[in-house]
């Protein structure tokens, strides 16, 4: 294989990814975009109070509490439906009173309450969270009363600091960079082996191999490279720079593989977008599960960015290390691998 032929495919590469207009101005206008958004969204966390609640009868002496400027009550119908506030991220926690509260109350027994708790709940709201509960049965019956508390974390468990939400959403920006280029490499393969510009290629002393490997190296650095400047841009290089770095070259390899997937199936633009689309909301996914951890499963594992996204998430809002996450970046090492070698694959059966 001639390394001075591979260079040169890839400046070819480079010179027509950019000659089609469309995504010349994609790449450049989304890249400045993502980091805008970036910047525009909130760099700090809501300090009010946001709750929720289920009582079947409310009290009135509980109804003037209730009225606090810098606490907001969601009132739930029903246990269910409170829990699924708190699974949605509409509240951090919220309170289920039984429903024979005063019975229990006007007897000078136990009362018992159930504590729903957001996963990504820092430790120390806890408290404060018991404390107000407390505070709801004083107001009640004028006087302290012993309550049993029930904490109940709905969804994994992810305490810690709280993350701001340009931080939560850095992660999803990084796939979306990715993504696009996945989507131009894709796009300039189909117009290649529509054109039989790649047949022709093949008469000239570049190999088969030759062909895909400066394809892959194309991709990938191209993808890598507009992904790393977002990520320093954004300033998510100043903790484990070169773990960040090595991540963003896995998800790079990754989606190139998914490029070459692409562009053996699409025909024109029009079909490698329908396809492109339907491979980035699919990657995607996994971001969704930082911005609404409730929505977290393990079934959402089997998606190939889900190693990514969360080795990124961690790496720059939890301080996360190498061996804390060596596994995901196996994991993605393997993915990326697999996805290039089916797509070398798939491509290499439209020339024979």
């Amino acid at each position: 294989m001639n390394s001075q032929i591979v260079f040169a495919l890839i400046r070819k590469d480079f010179k027509l990814y950019f000659s089609n207009r469309f995504f010349a101005v994609v790449t450049l206008l989304g890249l400045v975009a993502y980091i805008i958004i970036y910047f525009l969204l909130p760099a700090t966390v809501n300090e009010s109070l946001e709750l929720g609640l289920y009582m079947a009868e409310m009290p009135p002496a509980l109804e003037e509490m209730l009225v606090d400027e810098d606490v907001w009550f969601y009132r739930a119908e029903s246990v269910d439906a409170l829990k699924q506030a708190v699974l949605d991220g509409d509240v951090p926690a919220g309170y289920a009173f039984p429903d024979d509260l005063l019975t229990q109350m006007q007897s000078g027994g136990k009362v018992t309450a159930q504590l729903y708790l957001s996963p990504d709940v820092p430790p120390e709201f806890k408290e404060i969270y018991e404390v107000v509960l407390y505070e709801f049965a004083f107001a009640i019956r004028g006087q302290s009363v012993d309550i049993e508390t029930t904490e109940i974390m709905l969804g994994p468990d992810m305490a810690g600091e709280q993350i701001a939400p340009r931080d939560r959403m850095l992660p999803m920006l990084a796939v979306f960079v990715l993504m696009i280029e996945c989507l131009g490499l894709a796009s300039l393969i189909a117009a290649e082996v529509e054109a039989g510009t790649l047949r022709a290629l093949l008469v000239t002393p570049l190999t088969m191999s030759g062909l895909f490997v400066g394809k892959g190296i194309f991709g990938t650095l191209f993808a890598f490279a507009q992904a790393t400047l977002l990520i320093l841009l954004t300033g998510g290089l100043v903790h484990e720079p070169l773990l960040i770095l090595v991540a963003l070259l896995f998800g790079a390899a990754l989606v190139t593989g998914v490029a070459f997937l692409i562009g053996s199936v699409g025909r024109d633009l029009m079909s490698v977008m329908g396809w492109g689309v339907l491979a980035m909301l699919l990657l995607a996914m996994p971001t969704f599960t930082i911005l609404v951890p409730g929505l977290a499963s393990n079934w959402i594992k089997l998606i190939p960015s889900y190693y990514l996204v969360d080795t990124v998430y961690r790496v720059i809002n939890f301080d996360a290390a190498w061996g804390d996450v060596t596994q995901n970046l196996l994991m993605l090492l393997v993915y990326a691998a697999a996805f290039m070698a089916l797509g070398v694959v798939v491509l290499k059966r439209k020339f024979q």
